[in-house]
């Protein structure tokens, strides 16, 4: 059973309803009803006011060494498909370099998952933006080498050598990324 529904059917068995579960741990009435939909996960502190004000130990509802059911185990597959998929879409970078990380953040953006899901995603996307503001830097470093160098009449380095050692270092991160995803949900 997943964690919003034992916090659900615990306090239905309780009697309470999700306001008086609110008041009794302290929480807002939205948090329970986000708990309880699945919108989101609880932090640690919040689930140990909600397993002291339903009156059960914090391990039933935190699932230490409990075994994960066949439903979870396809959901944490399910869930580092679609981070796979966030993660290999950044290769956009590839037809379209400055506005890349709009395809992952959109993808992103029309799935609502839990907190970890959606930070994970999120890091994917700043780490693209990351990257084109290192492209774009390298880019003005030369640019102002070349000018400093162009007064002494020197050879001056070519955009084209940065462009593919930035362009190769992103298709590593991605690969990278894409081969952590299955680690850091297991």
């Amino acid at each position: 059973m997943l964690l919003h529904q034992k916090i659900t059917e615990a306090r239905k068995n309780k009697g309470l309803t999700q306001e008086e579960l609110a008041d009794k741990a302290g929480i807002t009435v939205r948090t329970i009803q986000r708990i309880e939909s699945g919108e989101t996960v609880p932090r640690n502190f919040t689930l140990k006011a909600i397993a002291e004000a339903l009156d059960i130990p914090f391990e039933a509802l935190n699932g230490n060494g409990q075994t994960s059911s066949p439903e979870q185990t396809t959901d944490k597959e399910e869930a580092i498909h679609f981070l796979q998929m966030v993660n290999l879409s950044c290769f956009f970078y590839l037809i379209i370099p400055y506005l890349h990380f709009l395809v992952p953040m959109n993808i992103l953006k029309k799935r609502k998952d839990n907190i970890a899901i959606q930070s994970f995603g999120r890091k994917i996307v700043r780490t693209q933006i990351y990257w084109l503001i290192a492209l774009h830097l390298s880019f003005f470093i030369i640019l102002a080498y070349n000018l400093g160098i162009a007064r002494y009449n020197k050879q001056f380095i070519h955009y084209l050598w940065p462009f593919f050692i930035m362009y190769f270092l992103n298709a590593a991160i991605i690969l990278t990324t894409h081969f952590k995803i299955k680690h850091s949900l297991r």
